[in-house]
Parts: structure tokens; sequence; C-alpha cells
């Protein structure tokens, strides 16, 4: 039925959108990383590697079920029902509560983009994916800084994440 020895993306494509969701992952993990989240640098890339890994493998499963078929009978946009489910999982596994306070809750939105960064590196949408990474740099790095400057943080929270 399915031959995967033949693909509609060349190696070197599927190899070069693999990378590029491992790269923009880590983009968003070194910020988590560098504070001593749960959640740092290797599993934001390998959240974005395996949404980018599913995303092709589904892409090349329903081109292989059209030539077969001659019509397409598999619902693609499926994976990214999954894939969005699956990263929630993790997400939600790395949010807690401790003395009435919540935490991991910007891990697992990191986590959650870098889900859908992968989605869209596998699904070849490069030039978005690095939009969104580099929106979500800033938001990481640049907010956590404005809300230090402004003092819209309890004080000895602001003083720990600035000592991060």
């Amino acid at each position: 039925m399915f031959d995967p020895l033949t693909t509609s993306l060349s190696e070197g494509m599927i190899a070069l959108r693999l990378l590029l969701a491992v790269t923009l992952g880590a983009v968003i993990g070194f910020e988590r990383e560098q504070l001593a989240r749960p959640a740092g640098l290797r599993t934001h890339m390998l959240v974005a590697l395996a949404a980018a890994l599913f995303t092709i493998i589904t892409a090349e499963i329903h081109a292989d079920v059209t030539r077969q078929a001659g019509a397409p009978s598999t619902d693609p946009i499926r994976i990214i029902e999954a894939v969005t489910a699956g990263v929630a999982f993790l997400a939600a596994g790395a949010i807690f509560r401790s003395r009435g306070d919540v935490q991991g809750l910007t891990t697992g939105a990191g986590l959650w983009l870098a889900g859908a960064i992968g989605v869209a590196c596998g699904a070849g949408y490069g030039i978005i994916a690095v939009m969104a990474t580099a929106l979500a740099a800033i938001i990481l790095v640049a907010v956590r800084w404005l809300e230090a400057l402004g003092g819209t943080k309890g004080e000895e929270q602001t003083q720990r994440e600035l000592s991060e």
C-alpha cells in the first residue's frame, strides 16, 4: 500500500525542515534553559522536531494515498489536532501549583508554541515559523525586562527572575 521509499519531498528538503524546527525550538528553549525552568532547551527542541516529523509523515502519507487512489481520501489537517492535543498534555505537565502560586504557565505556553512551530516547519512554512520564533523571543526576553522595569510583578518575584 504505502511505499515509504517514495516521498513527494526530497530527502534534502525533509532534512532542512526538520533542522529548521530543531533550531527554532532551540531559540525558545534557550530562554527557558537560562532561567532553569523544568522544560528547557532539549525539551523545546524535541517538541518542535516531533511536531515537524508528524507533519512531514502526514503529508507524505496523504500524497501517497492521493497518488494511489487518484483522489484524496485522508485529512491531513487532523495532524494539527493530534499534535496540539499531545503538546497540550506535555505543557499541562509543566504547570504546577505551589503555595497558592501557579508556576510553569510560560513554559507550558512555550512548549505549545514549539509544537506549532514544528508543524509550520514540517508543512514547509519556514518563514511563518521564523516570524513566530522571533516574536516569541521578543516576548520571552523583552516583556520580562519590561515587567521588572515597571514593577508589575511582586518585588520578590522580580528579583528572583532578574537573578536567574
